[in-house]
């Protein structure tokens, strides 16, 4: 989150547009990312969507190596390994991207399946993950999204799984709170829920 605020105040700056602080950013992110750029200040009868979104991916990319997982990420990761739990990813990241992202953190070996987005402008990734579940031997309700946006729940919801929403991502816990009460504060209360 801190790259994502970073990357997008550079643009906001170069347009004379007030930047965003953490409580700002978590109460404007949305997909699709559009009306968030909209929701920053970005007017896009003076320029192109593509523009500011395709320079901010630019500069994501050139910090996203120096950005660190969430705290306590490797530790769920384990924590599900260890029970035996399969571990799939579904992304609104560009899948390269993210395939690379991965390694780069050494994890990629805690998923059976690792699925992103096949651009960079972060759409809907329901379609995607209709596509994912067809290669899924479990049934739906043996099935859990884990993610930090009310898009997640919204993908969840069209593929007719359970979710759990995390608050120190970027949404913030008002926004979360408001439609589901599924919600946890950080990935170190997992454990007392799977236990």
């Amino acid at each position: 989150m801190d790259l994502c605020i970073k990357s997008i105040n550079l643009l906001l700056v170069k347009r004379g547009l007030p930047t965003l602080d953490k409580e700002r950013y978590t109460d404007i992110f949305t997909f699709p990312v559009k009306e968030y750029y909209e929701n920053a200040g970005f007017d896009f009868s003076k320029e192109k969507f593509e523009i500011p979104a395709m320079k901010f991916i630019e500069l994501y990319h050139k910090g996203l190596k120096g950005a660190s997982l969430h705290r306590d990420a490797v530790k769920a990761l384990k924590y599900f390994d260890s029970m035996g739990l399969e571990q799939y990813i579904l992304s609104a990241m560009e899948h390269n991207s993210l395939l690379k992202s991965l390694s780069d953190n050494n994890i990629k070996d805690y998923f059976i399946d690792v699925n992103g987005i096949d651009n960079h402008f972060a759409h809907s990734k329901l379609e995607i993950g209709k596509s994912m579940l067809k290669n899924i031997s479990h049934k739906n309700e043996d099935l859990l999204l884990i993610g930090d946006t009310l898009h997640d729940k919204d993908v969840a919801d069209g593929l007719g799984i359970r979710h759990l929403l995390i608050t120190n991502g970027h949404q913030s816990k008002k926004r979360l709170l408001e439609h589901s009460s599924f919600v946890i504060d950080s990935l170190r209360d997992i454990y007392d829920l799977f236990e």
